[in-house]
């Protein structure tokens, strides 16, 4: 009798596991955007330190990004038990918001570039500058970094929360949990190699033989990885915003929907162009609407 109910115990854990790891993998399919808009602003964060710092920044971050997650796993659990019915909108908010730091970010890039290395180069000064406060200014940036993660972490948490909003509550618990931890994990860890990369590439080339050429490869490709990040993460940062916008309103779902009927195996990569179109477009449009409603709020300019 023990035994039979131990194995009915067994089997029940292996159930819930297995629909914990099924929610967990889709979950993490819908928040890659955010997840590597995460990544490659956390990488950004800790560039300009010295290598000695580098890591403990990270740490550092990491530890305020657990703390983040701590927050707001539990509030997002109460939310789905309290008044499920605001799931889907806050589904819906955080879409709109992917959209609109896609939006903001490119529009950024193609009118700040120049600023933006500016004030890249005058961190790198400020860190070799003996007279600058460093531990003031390591502080800062994790802080900033940490206020940063916040907002994304509330992007993943709520996306994922989307995905099993119609799974029992303990499954819930156990696969948000899991997200928190797994994501906070592969982000920083990712974020680490990333930032150590010069170090490697340094000490292959001091290494010599054939290993000099592999280190001059990783110090080059180390910028560009970066880079890469970035560009992906807002490319996926429209695709999974415009997919969350185009189902939510049945309008443009139903749209894309009746437009890719009888493309078959097409019908995929066009579904997937057209919800980024969606994306970008609603980026566009609240971006228009934020900046106007900040140019109506800020005084008027005296005129000469």
């Amino acid at each position: 009798m023990a035994t039979a109910g131990l194995l009915a115990l067994l089997d029940d854990i292996t159930t819930l596991l297995d629909d914990v790891a099924t929610m967990s993998k889709v979950a993490v399919k819908k928040t890659s955007g955010v997840v590597g808009d995460d990544l490659a602003l956390n990488a950004e964060q800790v560039i300009g330190f010295t290598p000695d710092r580098e890591l403990p920044v990270v740490w550092a971050v990491a530890k305020g990004s657990l703390l983040n997650k701590v927050i707001l796993v539990p509030a997002a659990l109460v939310i789905s038990a309290v008044a499920p019915a605001l799931i889907a909108p806050l589904l819906m908010i955080g879409g709109a918001f992917l959209c609109y730091e896609g939006f903001e970010k490119v529009w950024h890039k193609l009118t700040h570039d120049a600023e933006d290395a500016r004030h890249h180069d005058e961190l790198r000064a400020a860190v070799r500058d003996q007279a600058v406060d460093l531990v003031a200014l390591e502080r800062t940036r994790i802080r900033g970094a940490i206020r940063t993660d916040f907002i994304l972490s509330a992007e993943i948490v709520v996306i994922a929360l989307g995905t099993m909003a119609s799974a029992p509550m303990p499954q819930q618990i156990a696969a948000l949990s899991a997200i928190g931890v797994l994501v906070t994990a592969l982000v920083y860890g990712l974020v680490a190699g990333i930032v150590k990369l010069d170090d490697l590439g340094l000490r292959l080339i001091a290494a010599g033989g054939a290993s000099r050429a592999f280190g001059t490869g990783i110090i080059r490709s180390a910028p560009w990885l970066l880079k890469g990040l970035g560009i992906g993460g807002t490319i996926a940062m429209f695709l999974v915003g415009g997919t969350i916008l185009a189902h939510g309103i049945p309008v443009v779902g139903h749209g894309i929907e009746a437009f890719v009927e009888g493309m078959g195996s097409l019908g995929a990569l066009v579904t997937m162009v057209l919800e980024g179109v969606v994306g970008v477009v609603a980026g566009g449009v609240i971006f228009g609407v934020v900046a106007l409603g900040r140019r109506m709020r800020s005084p008027a300019q005296p005129r000469n």
